[in-house]
């Protein structure tokens, strides 16, 4: 090779050596450390520069509808020459798996339950024990005789045996707990001790799921709480399982008589059952359940949410999940309730099969513009056709509560 061709090769590699330098030092000026983007990754390109990714963290952020995720991006000039790594983060709408896939519960009340009150007839007439004792509806029996209770059995048990000897209790009303002494009256028709009271110590029932995250099978179902049927009000949960369900049935709905869906649990347990709330009921599935749709959707926010067409998920028959259309009206936006918005069934399908909302719809997922938007939560006695849902914004901030 000659010394002119030597020295021109030199040169060019001394230019390109310089050149190279000169590029990557005003590039280590111009990349920033680190960038946070309004929604998602965004890879910022630059000629001469490829960047790299080692994999997007994700996780929730504060509220609830967005997922927070970061990854450090390298960038190496002509491909091959490490220059910078950038811290990148930004957020991404919440990804759920939208339900309408049917769900059994069985659950323990977090001790006994008072429900309602009976007469004793004793010798000297008619008495009520409890409610002279100052128990009242609702209120939750957590001990008695100074050790826990779980089971209407081990109160009756105790009654019986009491010979009329008062017997402590103490019980939870409205967060606080009280202390009260409760004296067995003897009936004369059932020849035993007896309270007056009728409790429950345990509960099942069938839902809809309303979505389901994809990384860790968490969660809602309902959009309302699991309520006692005598007194209205929320069951307190100690622990439940969930339980697969088949439907094999529905009951129409007509005006002043709710219909409802017909099935039976048909399977052992396929999850854990959390948390019982105002917006819904809340678990963890052991698995990824059957039936789920195949991709995930973004949440919507209550802003999201517009009057006019939506659909719902739902499952009423051994068919499987289906599609139905709706209409939303009469927002209101600052609603924290299980009431946010009216839902009307429109679809003729849905109609011919059930006349409406039935009982077994509650926690049917709402689908707007593409986006998880809301719940089917109730239904109007009076017009089957329509009821109310919930904001998917409320079921998500209850469900974060239940994590703290």
């Amino acid at each position: 090779m000659s010394k002119k061709i030597i020295k021109y090769l030199s040169t060019v590699l001394l230019l390109f050596t310089v050149f190279t330098f000169a590029v990557g030092n005003a590039y280590d000026i111009i990349i920033p450390d680190s960038v946070v983007c309004s929604s998602g990754i965004e890879l910022k390109s630059y000629p001469l520069l490829s960047a790299y990714s080692d994999g997007i963290e994700a996780q929730k952020a504060e509220n609830s509808l967005t997922a927070k995720v970061s990854s450090d991006v390298n960038y190496k000039l002509y491909g091959i020459i490490p220059l910078k790594t950038v811290k990148v983060t930004g957020e991404t709408p919440l990804m759920v798996f939208p339900g309408g896939m049917p769900f059994g519960v069985k659950f323990m009340t977090d001790g006994i339950l008072v429900v309602g009150f009976c007469q004793v007839d004793t010798k000297s007439g008619n008495k009520n024990p409890a409610e002279s004792s100052g128990l009242r509806a609702n209120d939750v029996i957590i001990k008695m005789n100074g050790s826990p209770i779980t089971s209407s059995d081990e109160l009756t048990s105790a009654v019986e045996a009491s010979g009329g000897k008062d017997i402590e209790l103490t019980y939870r009303r409205d967060g606080k707990e009280y202390t009260t002494k409760l004296s067995p009256a003897f009936s004369e028709t059932e020849n035993k001790y007896k309270t007056g009271l009728y409790v429950r110590d345990s509960g099942a029932g069938i839902g809809t799921v309303t979505f389901v995250i994809p990384e860790s099978y968490a969660f809602a179902g309902l959009g309302h709480g699991i309520c006692d049927g005598q007194t209205g009000k929320l069951i307190p949960m100690q622990r439940g399982s969930v339980v697969g369900v088949t439907i094999n049935g529905v009951v129409r709905g007509l005006a002043g008589s709710p219909g409802e869906v017909k099935g039976y649990f048909s399977s052992g347990k396929t999850g854990s059952l959390l948390g019982n709330t105002e917006c819904g009921v809340y678990g963890v599935f052991a698995s990824k359940p059957q039936g789920i749709h195949a991709d995930p959707l973004p949440v919507g926010s209550r802003s999201d949410v517009k009057e006019g067409k939506a659909h719902i998920y739902c499952t009423l028959d051994t068919n499987g999940v289906s599609k139905y259309e709706i209409e939303i009206s009469a927002i209101n936006k600052d609603s924290t309730s299980n009431k946010c918005f009216c839902v009307k069934i429109t679809d003729p399908a849905l109609l011919e099969k059930t006349g409406g909302i039935i009982q077994g719809m509650s926690g049917s997922p709402i689908i707007q513009n593409g986006k998880l938007v809301g719940a089917v939560t109730h239904v109007l006695i009076n017009d089957p056709t329509t009821g109310y849902g919930i904001f998917i914004e409320n079921m998500l901030n209850q469900m974060g509560e239940l994590a703290k």
